[in-house]
């Protein structure tokens, strides 16, 4: 069943490891099936408090989104992310 990688950026505080990170994630998704659906978009707040950006990646299961987020690729990335701003990150199956 699909399921959805979602990232809700809270609070940006350094630019330059984002950039880092930015310049490098694009690479982690080779051999991973997986569609980006949005990133950093325009929003509109609905209710709750107002996230700073979200990104939502498609994969056909949990399982594939795993093996991508798990992939030493991705792990040596995501380094800059967690040092670039405080984020949730779930994997939430589809229906």
């Amino acid at each position: 069943m699909t399921a959805y990688a979602i990232f809700i950026r809270d609070k940006l505080t350094d630019p330059a490891e984002f950039e880092a990170y930015s310049n490098g994630v694009g690479e982690t998704f080779k051999g991973h099936p997986a569609k980006i659906l949005s990133a950093y978009g325009k929003q509109e707040k609905l209710e709750g408090i107002e996230p700073d950006g979200v990104v939502i990646v498609e994969f056909p299961d949990i399982a594939a989104a795993r093996a991508w987020y798990d992939s030493p690729a991705y792990q040596t990335v995501a380094k800059h992310r967690w040092k670039a701003a405080s984020y949730n990150v779930v994997i939430v199956e589809g229906v």
